[in-house]
């Protein structure tokens, strides 16, 4: 069996999940220089 036919509809779900909480902790926590308007990571719509 190969690994892509090993994973499940649940596998994916969570997969978004952690993905989503990862992204909220990031804005939420990280500086505004790496996450802010003009953030070499991320793009944010956060006030600076």
């Amino acid at each position: 069996m190969s690994a892509i036919a090993s994973i499940t509809f649940f596998d994916i779900c969570m997969a978004l999940v952690t993905i989503g909480l990862a992204e909220r902790v990031l804005l939420g926590y990280a500086p505004a220089s790496m996450v802010g308007r003009n953030g070499w990571l991320m793009r944010g719509d956060i006030e600076e």
